[in-house]
């Protein structure tokens, strides 16, 4: 299997040793948490001081840790007096009753434990009761747009960005060649059949399967649009399918805990306030979203676009909503401390009307923090229209800060 040196991620954890903190992983299944974790081991091994007791519970050999108790003897049977034991723990919510473990060891001055899940519920519960204040969260997504260019040593060109936008990010596509459409769609349709069977129905009390599927479905062709869980029951009912939106409300928090959809509040820009109804939903990585849809993709463009640019504000560290004006919409409005970012998002400014709305919307917005419309107008890099940025996609992609 290739490997990228993924070092930012790196890099954070790193810097999260030794602070009597748990380290915790989280990220969609297939997206390099466990590569992540391989490159840890194989680098704290080099260390002379250093013993790595390392659980891989995907892994046969380490069926009979079953519970916390289990764990604790393992644990305890690897560790080495006078030297820093690493605990580095694989899908640690396999283990019934994990955190009681872990209370054993995290703030112990010969100890640090960085552990991985892919399910959201791992950082709720008891682990939030129990070590409140103690543990911090690194999400790994997919790769990025110049780490796909690496990954699958290709240049960066227009043709290169439209397979980003239909394949997405997950590393193990590599193994298939890069235009091999039904491969590759074969691949991401069983990765999506995985998170469901192993962070759904095997978690959650999930007794309407079908509803579940058609629910990811319907997401997956509405991305980028407003609606709530009254909407879609109304949906569903009118397509004789009688689920009430209560239901759609449990079974969106369960695609949204195996971290297959992000839900996207609305935000007041004028009032300053979060809205509490309505919201968008966007998918954790583009090709699983485009597995699921059956749309054709020059009519999709729009929506692939709002996803690149939204998982791309996730990866620089911001938080993301949808702006809302008092006649209209701004797609993204990002926060990151003291800081804030303003983005449209469209495919191409091809008339007057687009260029007023896309800019006029973004121009009702009377504060200095910066401000872009990224689209993908051809030989578009970077220009400036009454102080709002226009970036063609890839370049608005290829950024380490706003």
């Amino acid at each position: 299997m290739k490997l990228i040196n993924r070092r930012d991620y790196l890099d954070k954890i790193a810097n999260l040793i030794g602070r009597n903190l748990i380290v915790c992983i989280t990220g969609q299944r297939r997206v390099g948490k466990s590569c992540l974790m391989r490159t840890l081991v194989s680098e704290w091994n080099a260390r002379k001081d250093a013993n790595i007791i390392y659980i891989d519970k995907e892994k046969s050999e380490f069926d009979s840790i079953k519970d916390y108790k289990d764990l604790n003897i393992y644990i305890d049977s690897k560790s080495v007096a006078g030297v820093r034991n690493y605990i580095l723990i694989d899908e640690v919510q396999l283990i019934d009753g994990f955190e009681r473990s872990l209370c054993n060891y995290y703030d112990r001055d010969d100890f640090d434990v960085v552990v991985t899940g892919s399910n959201a519920k791992m950082l709720s519960g008891e682990l939030a009761t129990l070590l409140s204040g103690r543990y911090i969260e690194v999400h790994v997504y997919g790769l990025s747009y110049p780490e796909f260019l690496t990954f699958h040593n290709v240049e960066d060109s227009d043709a290169s960005l439209v397979r980003y936008l239909n394949i997405g990010g997950l590393p193990n596509l590599a193994m298939f060649p890069i235009d091999n459409a039904e491969m590759i769609h074969d691949y991401l349709s069983s990765v999506y059949s995985t998170i469901v069977l192993k962070d759904i129905l095997g978690r959650e009390q999930v007794r309407n399967v079908a509803f579940l599927e058609n629910l990811s479905r319907f997401v997956a062709d509405n991305t980028g649009k407003l609606f709530s869980a009254n909407s879609i029951s109304k949906y569903m009912q009118h397509e004789r399918e009688n689920v009430n939106a209560q239901l759609v409300r449990l079974y969106m928090n369960f695609l949204c805990n195996a971290f297959i959809l992000n839900k996207v509040s609305r935000y007041d820009i004028h009032g300053k306030q979060l809205l509490a109804t309505n919201e968008k939903y966007y998918f954790e990585d583009l090709g699983l979203r485009n597995a699921l849809t059956s749309g054709n993709r020059a009519v999709d463009i729009e929506k692939l676009i709002e996803g690149a640019v939204y998982l791309h504000l996730l990866r620089l560290g911001y938080t993301v909503y949808v702006g809302t004006l008092r006649n209209g919409e701004v797609d993204f409005v990002a926060s990151k401390g003291d800081d804030m970012v303003y983005i449209q998002a469209t495919y191409l400014l091809s008339d007057d009307s687009t260029v007023k709305r896309e800019f006029g919307n973004l121009k009702e917005i009377k504060n200095n923090y910066p401000k872009y419309v990224v689209s993908m107008d051809p030989f578009q890099s970077e220009s400036n229209l009454d102080g709002i940025r226009h970036l063609h996609l890839r370049s608005f992609l290829k950024r380490e800060q706003l």
